[in-house]
């Protein structure tokens, strides 16, 4: 009967945790775009005309200046002036490392050319006896790839760590050690958070 419970209580532990944690990040998230609307002044504030308060109304409000900022951002002028907000921050040192790293990421992301975090691979890590699973992010070049091999042979590859996948290893590869997998990058990242735990259901194998 303890046994039956604590099988029913895992169950249903299963369905709740992600369910609830879901539903907190999302609530996080509009809430701290609701408090985005405490700069406008109150005079303006959507509140003031409208009869009841609107949850979520600051997520929209964000949308629509992101929105805002990709039609302005495209137009000839506002291409201008982005580029000449960035000339300004690439003259400050510190500010201008964190801007162009972050401005690298979110183009690698976004851009239609790009291919990073499409592959999933298997390779040896940390030693000749173990596996770890990692995504090509792209094609050495430049400096890296004149140096150690100029026929393309090497790979830049990402390594998440588990639990938490933000934090990993940058590492270059030869493309021939590195063994590409058919599972999709949300099932190699559910694979890395659950460190094994939550596998692809058509790869599920049981361990005896």
């Amino acid at each position: 009967m303890q046994r039956n419970l604590k099988s029913i209580f895992l169950t249903g532990l299963a369905v709740v945790m992600p369910l609830g944690l879901t539903i907190y990040i999302f609530v996080f998230l509009i809430e701290m775009m609701d408090s985005l609307l405490l700069i406008v002044p109150d005079r303006y504030h959507p509140d003031v005309f409208l009869p009841f308060h609107v949850p979520g109304l600051g997520a929209i409000v964000t949308v629509a200046l992101i929105l805002l900022c990709g039609l302005v951002a495209k137009s000839y002028f506002g291409n201008k002036i982005v580029k000449i907000g960035e000339g300004f921050l690439d003259k400050i040192p510190f500010v201008r490392s964190i801007y162009q790293a972050m401005k690298k990421i979110a183009d690698t992301m976004f851009a239609d050319r790009s291919a990073s975090f499409k592959k999933v691979v298997l390779f040896h890590f940390p030693s000749k006896t173990t596996y770890s699973i990692g995504f090509v992010t792209g094609v050495v070049g430049g400096e890296l790839n004149e140096k150690i091999c100029p026929n393309n042979c090497y790979v830049s590859v990402f390594m998440p760590t588990a639990p938490n996948p933000t934090t990993g290893l940058y590492m270059i590869m030869p493309e021939d050690e590195l063994i590409h997998l058919d599972m999709s990058v949300e099932e190699a990242f559910t694979l890395i958070i659950s460190a094994g735990i939550v596998t692809p259901a058509h790869r599920t194998a049981r361990i005896q």
